[in-house]
């Protein structure tokens, strides 16, 4: 709860999209590295050949800059939130619907790309991102981006499911039983977004626009939607290996998910596949944001230029099953990733992806908006029954 809490008291700040939330002037140049640097990173998004021998990104970069790297695995935006504004981290690798919250509650400092020269390099579709972006002030560098796939059992499903009412809706699947207390939901707010989007093709005399703006009426039928889907649900998920062993041994058979888990469970040779269903699926886009009191400055940009100029943007596409912020790692030959591979994780789909960004009441497609911080509390009430 105390995460939950902290989130809230950032979003009681108003989240306006000015250059005012700089509480941090921007670096000129880099001093002597520190010695280490300190990260909020999801699962996986930092390796040191620990899980795998074969994707170690960490080694070199503390070898070739002096700098060790400390990393601190956070398993919902939430929790980024609330680690950033304990303090003492350098950085966080922010999705969008945590981004703009920290901008705005002043815990990260605006980044000078001009201190990492990779940046040119950096896929122009997120230079300027909106969730990373004010005002033209960038505020991170973008680290890695793919779509909320929905992972499913081949067992139970003789095809790939075309929609994601299995996970909305009891059912009778193709192996005869229900779905019932067989599925899986994220245990996030932001997974209200997910409803949402089901809805926008379901029930299209609602008017959603986007699934992140939503009027009193569209989000009171998202939370319906989500307290009938929690008949069905057997856990509320955030931690992505307790995921990967309830598909294993306790027989889950779908979910909202991440390409890093469907990759994982396939490499262990175990009935599992993903798919993006016709409604079309939610996603996040990633940025390397730095504390606004960051002790390891200059660290911590040289962390920002590793994660675009190594094969980390390559390796990490490949190890996550996501798509790189650079376009080059596909195709350059300095990691594992090759074109059909990111062709595979949907490098080709960006337009397609409804970004995770933090609900704001002052909504561009309908001027006022039910704000995340009652996501926050109302979604508390449907994992309890309320």
């Amino acid at each position: 709860m105390r995460t939950l809490f902290t989130c809230c008291s950032v979003l009681a700040l108003t989240l306006t999209q000015t250059a005012s939330a700089v509480s941090a002037e921007m670096l000129k140049e880099l001093g002597t590295p520190e010695g280490q640097v300190n990260i909020v990173a999801w699962p996986g998004y930092i390796e040191r050949g620990e899980t795998d021998k074969n994707f170690d990104w960490v080694t070199t970069f503390e070898a070739a800059s002096g700098c060790k790297v400390q990393v601190k695995t956070a398993n919902t935006s939430d929790e980024m939130v609330a680690l950033m504004n304990e303090g003492g981290f350098d950085l966080v690798t922010a999705s969008g619907d945590a981004s703009l919250r920290l901008i705005a509650g002043k815990r990260v400092q605006p980044v000078n790309v001009d201190l990492v020269p990779s940046w040119k390099d950096v896929d122009d579709r997120l230079k300027s991102a909106p969730w990373h972006t004010v005002d033209g002030v960038h505020y991170g560098v973008p680290y890695m981006w793919g779509p909320n796939v929905l992972m499913y059992n081949t067992n139970a499903f003789k095809e790939a499911p075309k929609s994601w009412k299995v996970v909305f809706e009891e059912m009778t699947l193709d192996d005869g039983k229900s779905n019932k207390g067989r599925v899986q939901a994220y245990d996030g707010p932001i997974h209200i977004a997910d409803a949402a989007n089901y809805l926008m093709a379901h029930k299209p005399e609602l008017g959603i626009k986007s699934p992140y703006e939503l009027n009193e009426d569209q989000y009171k039928a998202a939370l319906d939607l989500l307290r009938q889907q929690r008949e069905l649900v057997s856990r509320y998920w955030h931690d992505a290996f307790i995921q990967i062993d309830d598909f294993k041994n306790e027989g889950v058979v779908a979910s909202g998910s991440w390409p890093f888990q469907v990759n994982l469970l396939q490499a262990e040779k175990l009935p599992i596949a993903s798919t993006i269903p016709e409604e079309g699926a939610t996603g996040w886009a990633d940025t390397t944001m730095m504390h606004a009191e960051a002790a390891n400055p200059t660290c911590a940009y040289l962390w920002m230029e590793h994660t675009l100029s190594s094969n980390l943007q390559s390796d990490l596409s490949v190890w996550f099953g996501a798509n790189p912020s650079v376009p080059a790692a596909c195709t350059d030959g300095r990691g594992m990733q090759t074109a059909e591979g990111c062709t595979r994780n949907g490098m080709d789909d960006f337009e397609k992806i409804k970004f995770w960004t933090t609900p704001v009441s002052k909504c561009e497609s309908q001027g006022t908006c039910v704000p995340y911080y009652r996501w926050v509390s109302d979604y508390i009430g449907v994992i309890g029954g309320r």
